[in-house]
């Protein structure tokens, strides 16, 4: 176990001869480690997500957000293998298993640190009790915009991996933004059918809204970017 913590600040770094190294090992230990840093920190940053909503819903965010994680990597590794493959990467599909999973325990690490943050904003955010709309969409944008720069940051540490790979930088930046490309739009999607993550003024706390394919992430954001723009107007 001790051994593994080490390779957390090296990954962080984007040491790509070590994880290079990493990406060929034949053990589950080092999976298994990064799939309980993902659950332990992205759990965390969830608790504090839902906790502006109940308490019971920042236990059910806790679990669900590690949960949008593992099926984002898990739904996307096959096809972010074949864009590798047509893009001509030669990468094989463990090793784009793995870089992704390592990928997502970055953005957990960063999504732990910036819980604090989050709780701060949650505490000088006006609750869903006062039926404050505009506090639940500044609070929503707010946190889509910390998971997208966390998803930038941890999946650019694997560029130099990927650049180490391929050898051309017009090659791996090709992969790392279909890559990026893939991940936004099945995550975003997924944390939609997985709602809800915040709650909602009106609606009470469930682990799962019963109608989880109506509408979409996309739309949602939008209305609350339009609701925001709206009140801050003159």
């Amino acid at each position: 176990m001790k051994k593994l913590l080490t390779r957390l600040p090296v990954l962080c770094r984007g040491d790509s001869s070590a994880i290079s190294g990493w990406l060929d090992e034949q053990s589950w230990r080092w999976i298994a480690f990064c799939g309980l840093t993902i659950a332990l920190g992205s759990g965390l940053y969830g608790a504090t997500i839902g906790l502006w909503r109940a308490e019971l819903m920042a236990l059910y965010v806790a679990i669900k957000f590690p949960l949008l994680i593992f099926l984002t990597t898990f739904c996307n590794a096959l096809l972010n293998w074949m864009l590798a493959l047509m893009i001509g990467a030669g990468i094989t599909f463990r090793q784009t298993l793995l870089a992704q999973l390592m990928g997502f325990t970055v953005a957990s690490l960063i999504l732990a640190a910036v819980a604090p943050i989050t709780l701060f904003i949650l505490f000088n955010t006006p609750s869903l009790e006062s039926g404050d709309t505009f506090g639940h969409s500044f609070f929503m944008l707010i946190n889509v915009g910390i998971l997208g720069v966390a998803g930038l940051v941890a999946n650019g540490r694997l560029y130099r991996f990927l650049l180490l790979q391929t050898g051309n930088r017009a090659l791996a930046r090709k992969v790392l933004v279909a890559w990026l490309a893939g991940n936004l739009l099945v995550g975003a999607q997924l944390s939609w059918n997985l709602r809800p993550f915040i709650g909602a003024p009106h609606l009470e706390v469930q682990f799962l809204r019963p109608n989880p394919f109506e509408g979409n992430f996309y739309e949602t954001v939008f209305r609350a970017a339009k609701r925001i723009v709206e009140e801050a107007a003159p």
